[in-house]
């Protein structure tokens, strides 16, 4: 499974801010939109990332208060990015060595969509609940041995 596949089935609405928004509105349309992140663009190139975590340690950092902060000086400037054709497994591995919980995907340097590890998660599960539900069919559809095809015949 690709990347391209999360994405067909996720559909692509994209939340963007750009890098001089106010850290207090961006934090508004996260909690509008609930999202978790948000992707940072200026003048159409990716330029980072803002999730809820680099929001809680930035307020941390100023003494529990948003003030007057902007998005440039909280985001995750260099963000992990996959492409459209970027295996599931991968994605996977890179998003847990890196504690990532949300991925820009690219292809080149257009903003695809974003796909959070719920996405990757969610995409494993229904994969194995297909695999069960055909293993499932495949099971019960078996056919019965009839005893004269499998040549033994009894002797008498």
């Amino acid at each position: 499974m690709k990347v391209s596949d999360i994405l067909l089935v996720k559909g692509g609405t994209l939340f963007v801010v750009s890098s001089d928004t106010p850290l207090a509105q961006a934090i508004k349309t996260m909690a509008e939109q609930d999202v978790g992140s948000l992707v940072v663009m200026d003048h159409g190139d990716l330029t980072g990332m803002l999730t809820f975590r680099e929001v809680i340690a930035a307020v941390v950092r100023n003494q529990n208060q948003v003030g007057s902060l902007l998005v440039r000086s909280v985001m995750n400037d260099h963000p992990m990015t996959c492409s459209m054709e970027t295996e599931m497994d991968e994605v996977r591995r890179m998003m847990v060595a890196r504690h990532a919980r949300y991925m820009p995907v690219l292809d080149g340097r257009t903003l695809m969509g974003v796909i959070s590890f719920y996405d990757v998660a969610k995409a494993v599960v229904d994969a194995q609940d297909f695999e069960n539900r055909m293993l499932k069919a495949y099971i019960r559809d078996w056919p019965s041995e009839d005893p004269a095809s499998t040549g033994d015949k009894a002797t008498g």
